[in-house]
Formats: C-alpha cells, sequence, structure tokens
C-alpha cells in the first residue's frame, strides 16, 4: 500500500488529467469525477484528495488565476494547458494546504511538469511558483531563507 506523499501523488496526477479534461471539454466536474472513479485504476490514489483538487480548482479558478498573474510574465491564458494546470494545483495547495511545506508543493509541481508539461516547462513552473509562495507563504519562505535553504 503507497504511503500518503505517494498516494498524494498519484492524486495530483489524476487531477491534472482531469482538470487538462475539464478545461478543454469544457465538462462538468461532477461527471469528470464520476468518469474517473469508474475508468480509471484510482487504487494508488488518495481519492479524496483528487475530489479535494477537482472541485476545489475550478471552483475558485478566478482567484488563483488572478494570483498566478501576478508572477507571470504573460496571460495566464497563453500559458500551455499543462503548465497552466499544474500551476493551478500548487497555487491551491499554497493558499488551502498548509499542512503541506511550500517545497514539497514546489516540487511536486515540478515533477509533474516534467512528466507531462513542455521540455523546459518545469523551469518556468518553479520559477513563478517560488514567487507565488513568496506572496502567499512569506514567512515560511523567510524561514527557509534564513536557514540557508
Amino acid at each position: 500500500m503507497p504511503n500518503q506523499s505517494q498516494q498524494r501523488r498519484q492524486s495530483r496526477r489524476r487531477a491534472l488529467q482531469a482538470l487538462y479534461q475539464w478545461e478543454m471539454t469544457d465538462g462538468d466536474v461532477r461527471d469528470i469525477d464520476a468518469q474517473f472513479l469508474a475508468t480509471q485504476d484510482m487504487s494508488k490514489v488518495d481519492v479524496g484528495y483528487f475530489q479535494e483538487l477537482l472541485h476545489a480548482i475550478p471552483a475558485t479558478v478566478t482567484e488563483i488565476d488572478a494570483q498566478l498573474q501576478e508572477c507571470l510574465d504573460r496571460d495566464v491564458s497563453r500559458l500551455d494547458p499543462i503548465e497552466r494546470n499544474v500551476l493551478r494545483i500548487a497555487a491551491h495547495e499554497l493558499r488551502a494546504r498548509q499542512d503541506i511545506p511550500y517545497r514539497v508543493i514546489i516540487n511536486e509541481a515540478v515533477e509533474l511538469t516534467k512528466a507531462f508539461g513542455a521540455e523546459q516547462g518545469h523551469k518556468y513552473v518553479n520559477g513563478v511558483l517560488d514567487a507565488v509562495a513568496q506572496r502567499l507563504r512569506a514567512s515560511e519562505t523567510a524561514a527557509h531563507v534564513g536557514a540557508g535553504r
């Protein structure tokens, strides 16, 4: 049985796929959720976490995109769809999941981008999320800088 961090990693992978489908098809999140549960191997996935990501991100996408936009060099709509949704997952986690260290969130996003994104997309995602983390988790990021990272 995978441990919690492995299950969450799989949850993020599945959520990225589901959010990509949501964005490309303008589908109903509940239908996509049901489809994934019925057709995908979810045995190694923290299903509750997958569902949190899948439902919370579309529900708050305007706010998430606005926070991302402050740290982007182009409009969020011009980002590669994979990178845009990886950034949305990480921004949600930075905003809503104080139980997950920001460095873990950024690392997971970089790994997702390496697996599914453009060849050098992970470098862009890393830079954007460093800036987002400094805004949303100022005390946590400052503590790491002060400790010499």
